[in-house]
């Protein structure tokens, strides 16, 4: 899986880092300048069908461009949920990951964004009526799809908060982004719903100095 990560992330760095030289907007020097580092994450905050999803995805990456960003991200998550499987039970699901992500701007407070990540899963399922509590564990990949708004990004600068919204477009059926609806009658029969992810942050630019 590790290599998975990394192949993912230098494909994107390769192929952008070629149309970065090219964008007007960069210095004609070439090659790697610690300005364009940068850090921060998002906290995760989605309630959807009786479920609650609650998380922090903190970030290191590199600007490649004015218009595209890629780095590593590093996932925590806390997923609570009532009437899963039958009326009236619950669960409990903490999933810690890492990831690797691709931003795209096509204007300065838009933006385009796609992360992978594989995800560790300990789910606790609680019963109805006092039953033995059930404890599994699980991993699945995740492909995050969506777009957000950033508020403050200037040319030059990778200092910014932002806002985004991405679905789970994998869809497997461990994955923390994914509601499971199953049929009591017959168990093997399941249904499969998105939830939307919404992931409120801040991209902090590293060496940057002041702005110009």
């Amino acid at each position: 899986m590790k290599k998975l990560i990394c192949i993912c992330l230098g494909i994107a760095f390769g192929i952008l880092s070629v149309h970065a030289q090219k964008d007007e907007g960069e210095d004609n020097e070439k090659g790697f300048k610690k300005e364009n580092l940068f850090t921060g994450g998002s906290i995760t905050l989605s309630f959807f069908n009786g479920q609650t999803l609650l998380g922090a995805n903190p970030v290191f990456g590199y600007k490649l461009a004015d218009w595209a960003d890629a780095g590593l991200a590093f996932n925590f998550i806390y997923n609570g949920a009532r009437d899963y499987q039958v009326f009236n039970d619950k669960i409990r699901q903490t999933v810690i990951g890492p990831g690797a992500f691709v931003r795209l701007y096509p204007v300065k407070f838009l933006f385009a964004q796609a992360q992978f990540e594989h995800n560790f899963s300990t789910l606790k399922y609680i019963p109805p009526g006092g039953s033995p509590t059930e404890k599994n564990k699980a991993d699945a990949n995740s492909l995050l799809v969506g777009g957000g708004f950033a508020q403050g990004r200037e040319k030059g600068s990778t200092t910014f908060y932002y806002i985004s919204l991405l679905f789970d477009v994998l869809k497997d059926v461990n994955s923390p982004y994914v509601n499971v609806t199953y049929n009591p009658d017959n168990p093997s029969q399941q249904r499969k719903t998105l939830q939307p992810i919404i992931r409120a942050g801040i991209n902090v630019g590293l060496f940057q100095g002041r702005y110009r």
